[in-house]
């Protein structure tokens, strides 16, 4: 049997993860700027601030399954609205005399913004490689950092816990918050946000299937 059959390593990663979408649109946006010319277009602009806008909404909320669709319908309603009225409202500019609204960014903008993103996502990628959790079929194993010491569970009457809090966060990496209750000792191992969460607890499940293993799965 293989060494990945044997063993499950879990990460939890911080939110920041979630602005993924901000790095590929900033670099992919940066690599039209410079092949279309000097001139910011406006399109592009607006593309990149409607990006950054949810991921930032992912962030700040949590929206559960009905939270969501709620969400949806008001969305619909908006658009809707604002195809209807758009139309009728002067509100890039005109009769005030000013500048149109004008999002244009620069390509050394992008070029930032991929820089900054890229940054933050290698070290929060990289530190993610020395904390983990590993659940093998007789204990589950915790490394934090590179030199500190190792934890050690047993995973006799484990007991697993997967919940969906954010439906976008799911959507986006698939990922949700695992908990895991190793034996009977009142040590509780709490993950925000394990991504690919499904496949992880199959593959616990799965991994640990000739012992007892209650799993208990909220709000999928």
């Amino acid at each position: 049997m293989s060494t990945e059959a044997e063993e499950v390593h879990l990460r939890s990663y911080p939110k920041i993860i979630f602005f993924y979408p901000t790095f590929l649109a900033s670099l992919v946006l940066w690599l039209i700027q410079l092949i279309i010319g000097a001139t910011p277009n406006p399109i592009l602009g607006y593309f990149w601030i409607g990006i950054f806008f949810i991921n930032v909404f992912v962030i700040a909320f949590d929206f559960s399954s009905t939270k969501f669709f709620i969400l949806i319908l008001i969305i619909v309603i908006v658009a809707v609205l604002l195809v209807f009225l758009l139309p009728n409202l002067d509100i890039f500019g005109g009769t005030g005399g000013g500048d149109p609204f004008n999002l244009g960014l620069t390509a050394n903008f992008y070029l930032t913004m991929t820089i900054i993103f890229g940054f933050v996502l290698a070290i929060v990628i990289i530190n993610a490689q020395f904390n983990y959790w590993k659940v093998e079929r007789n204990e589950i194993y915790h490394k934090s950092g590179i030199f500190s010491s190792a934890e050690r569970y047993p995973v006799q009457s484990l007991r697993i816990k997967k919940s969906i809090p954010d439906v976008f966060e799911f959507l986006f990496l698939r990922a949700g918050r695992l908990v895991l209750m190793p034996g009977r000792q009142e040590e509780v191992i709490t993950l925000p946000t394990v991504l690919n969460i499904n496949n992880k607890t199959d593959r616990i499940d799965h991994l640990l299937s000739h012992i007892s293993v209650e799993p208990d799965e909220i709000d999928q």
